[in-house]
């Protein structure tokens, strides 16, 4: 059964897939962080248009994963999963055991320097990753858009706040981010100023909170990962009263 966005106008209906089924990746060995299943799944579902995904780029897609979910639960016919951290090998054999190598090509690669001609791809989907290279002025028009086709979109999850910090909070936020990596985590406000500055009046652009948030993280914490047990200390200190995960809708025109 396949699940994709924008039959309704806004969320889907009833074809919608169970999460559950992905439950036995919910483990340290799949992970990485926030169950991506949840967040993709959720970013998918509340897409605000119809999104197309007949030729997609998993943007950062880690283990392949979240490029199975994608072929798997949306119209895809060819989705690349394109990491710079895991070996595209690695990732080929994830995703044979999926029987999956005719609809998925994994390229191993730089987010900032994308191999691919303009006016690509029906969808771009990033979950979790964009983060780590697109909060600079520039990236997003630059180096993201232009691979866009005219009427498809980007659809990105990152992890982000819901006000700055201040206080005791901003100075328990920035010892769990350590250092540099608390400039990574912004909000929905300021994400919209600058894709919006980006995109000028090409594009439509739609950020949301997501829904996820305890779900995604118990996830991570029940996967018994060496790193979950410091991000649970943290969130139980009260850094959960100031995260969330946003999503973020862009409609090239």
């Amino acid at each position: 059964m396949k699940l994709w966005a924008g039959r309704t106008g806004g969320d889907v209906d009833e074809r919608l897939s169970d999460i559950e089924r992905y439950r036995p990746y919910f483990t340290k060995d799949c992970l990485m962080g926030p169950n991506s299943f949840r967040l993709l799944h959720e970013l998918i579902r509340r897409c605000p248009w119809e999104a197309q995904f007949d030729r997609t780029l998993d943007l950062g897609c880690g283990m392949a994963l979240t490029s199975v979910y994608l072929a798997n639960e949306t119209d895809a016919r060819s989705v690349f999963a394109f990491d710079l951290w895991i070996p595209a090998s690695e990732n080929l054999a994830r995703i044979r055991v999926h029987g999956l190598e005719d609809r998925i090509i994994p390229i191993h690669g730089d987010a900032l320097d994308l191999p691919f001609a303009h006016d690509y791809f029906d969808a771009i989907v990033s979950v979790d990753a964009y983060h780590y290279f697109g909060c600079k002025e520039g990236v997003f028009a630059d180096r993201i858009l232009p691979f866009v086709k005219n009427g498809g979109s980007a659809m990105i999850v990152v992890p982000g706040l819901k006000a700055a910090p201040e206080g005791e909070m901003d100075a328990l936020f920035r010892r769990w981010a350590e250092g540099d990596d608390a400039e990574l985590f912004q909000t929905a406000e300021w994400w919209r100023a600058l894709l919006g500055k980006e995109c000028g009046d090409g594009c439509d652009i739609v950020v949301k909170e997501a829904g996820c948030f305890d779900a995604a993280w118990q996830d991570w914490f029940d996967s018994g990962h060496e790193y979950d047990a410091r991000d649970r200390a943290f969130l139980e200190e009260g850094l959960d009263q100031i995260l969330n995960f946003l999503l973020i809708y862009v409609k090239k025109r």
